[in-house]
């Protein structure tokens, strides 16, 4: 019986705080400590229906008459890139990539620090210090993975400077991109678009059917790119239901 209840998740709810995605809202997270006790196909399940990874916490929304924030995931099968994805595709035909172990480095913290700094400077994430990224790159107790992504070396100096990493989840039936970063500086390269197409094809040659985004909030212009990888699935309280089809919005992350 103790081992049993050593093994089972103990959730917690967090003190309301103002929501960074609606404005005038507050937002409650329910959430659980993963450990190696814990079974992993428990843990898998938590990912795969609707919980986050942050570290060794996995979390949802569980705000007060609010159900904005809904779990997304692509159809890798069925998934074909629309026009404007396909232009993003070749105007990255230069990226070099390369799949690793959770290992953080100096040069990640850099790009990392100039994205937060440029995009987020007021979000949580804006006072995270070296072992602060080095924790959310290292801790966790399910099977991780970063990818690097890189301009093809120059063919005089040999430099390759780091443009973007993606810090991703294996699952079992996909990968769950947990945080991705890229260079600011950068624009023209739609390089947080091209990090998930990577991922879709990565997720396809390895034949897993899901990619999964985390939450797509209507309303909220932070999360409007997700709309354009489609088809896609909504965890909703039927389960996963496959959206209706919708023109390409035009926006870009």
């Amino acid at each position: 019986m103790t081992e049993h209840k050593s093994n089972f998740p103990e959730f917690y709810i967090t003190a309301p705080q103002p929501c960074p995605y609606l404005p005038g809202k507050l937002e409650r997270k329910l959430f659980t400590h993963l450990t190696r006790e814990k079974p992993g196909f428990l843990i898998d399940n938590l990912l795969k229906g609707g919980f986050r990874r942050s570290q060794n916490i996995a979390y949802m929304p569980y705000c007060d008459a609010c159900s904005a924030c809904v779990p997304v995931r692509i159809l890798v099968d069925a998934f074909r890139p629309r026009r404007s994805l396909n232009r993003i595709a070749r105007a990255n035909r230069d990226v070099v990539t390369a799949r690793m172990e959770p290992s953080p480095s100096a040069e990640q913290y850099s790009l990392f620090r100039a994205y937060i700094d440029a995009r987020h400077g007021d979000g949580g994430m804006a006072e995270m210090s070296v072992l602060d990224y080095s924790l959310m790159v290292e801790d966790s107790v399910v099977e991780t993975n970063v990818t690097e992504y890189r301009q093809r070396p120059d063919p005089e100096t040999g430099d390759a400077p780091l443009i973007g990493v993606s810090l991703c989840d294996r699952l079992s039936d996909g990968i769950s991109m947990v945080y991705s970063f890229y260079d600011p500086e950068l624009p023209a390269r739609s390089l947080g678009t091209y990090m998930i197409l990577d991922q879709v094809e990565f997720a396809r040659s390895l034949g897993l059917p899901f990619v999964y985004l985390g939450y797509w909030i209507d309303g909220s212009r932070k999360m409007r790119y997700k709309n354009r990888f489609r088809p896609q699935e909504h965890l909703t309280s039927k389960g996963w239901v496959r959206t209706a089809e919708k023109p390409e919005a035009g926006c870009r992350k």
